[in-house]
């Protein structure tokens, strides 16, 4: 497969990204892990989420698609001195291990992505010990709910969603998870499902989530692929930037990131 990635890995976007944890990202898996377990965190990006695992098992490998976030992924690593991890190029369709040689195989917004996320989930079971567990956890944009709602925040989402889509992605991916393992042959009774959230409403969170995405509408690769598309001008953009100062201003404004989780016994 050839996926085109929508977020892309500009600054503005990696700001979202190194805020992640394994607390406030991977909540749903952690009473499961254990310091004998090996890990394979698939689409692990910068790696914030890859170390604090670590942390928690014994081994830690992390995979990527592009080459350059694992530079990123290794100064990670540096940083928190996590000496079990270690970061390749790897694809989700075809993992380069073999059967069964993974206890726990983790993917944090990755299945949101691809063209073929059924596929991806076959993979990652594949690849997982009889007894383990495969973990995704994935946003659902549609879900999501803020307030106060100027225009631009609207026009935000239903960009994004002709970005997305127009990637051959599903941004909506959470609601369809029972699906897509259902597809993978994989039995109802060994799935646990449950949904987490994000929630910024504090004025430093605000003004950092606001920021960032009235950065990333006109900087990262959502913003340059909705030019090339054809789906927003730069006008639209500007009206886009404008909701989210507008919105990230207000001392009352909130935003709610709805993810669901799903524990794979395998």
């Amino acid at each position: 497969m050839n996926d085109t990635y929508t977020h892309g890995h500009h600054s503005s976007v990696l700001k979202s990204h190194t805020w992640r944890t394994a607390q406030n990202s991977a909540g749903y898996l952690l009473a499961h892990l254990s310091p004998a377990l090996s890990l394979l965190d698939v689409g692990c990006g910068p790696a914030t989420i890859s170390c604090d695992l670590a942390t928690r098992v014994g081994h830690v490998l992390g995979i990527d698609t592009a080459e350059g976030i694992l530079d990123t992924a290794e100064a990670t690593k540096v940083e928190r001195g996590a000496d079990n991890v270690e970061f390749r190029l790897g694809d989700v369709y075809r993992l380069e291990f073999e059967d069964n040689s993974f206890d726990v195989v983790h993917a944090h917004q990755v299945l949101q992505h691809l063209s073929d996320p059924v596929t991806a989930l076959k993979e990652m079971v594949r690849v997982a010990k009889p007894g383990g567990l495969v973990a995704v956890r994935d946003a659902d944009y549609h879900a999501m709910s803020w307030y106060p709602e100027p225009a631009g925040l609207d026009l935000w989402m239903d960009v994004y969603q002709r970005v997305a889509r127009r990637n051959d992605a599903e941004p909506d991916a959470a609601r369809h998870l029972l699906r897509w393992t259902a597809e993978a042959g994989i039995e109802r009774d060994r799935v646990e499902a449950s949904v987490g959230t994000w929630l910024y409403c504090t004025e430093a969170e605000r003004l950092w989530w606001g920021a960032l995405w009235a950065e990333r509408s006109v900087s990262s690769a959502f913003g340059t692929q909705a030019r090339e598309y054809a789906i927003a001008t730069e006008e639209d953009l500007a009206v886009i930037v404008e909701g989210w100062k507008e919105w990230m201003t207000d001392p009352s404004a909130w935003f709610v990131v709805p993810n669901g989780e799903l524990l794979i016994r395998v």
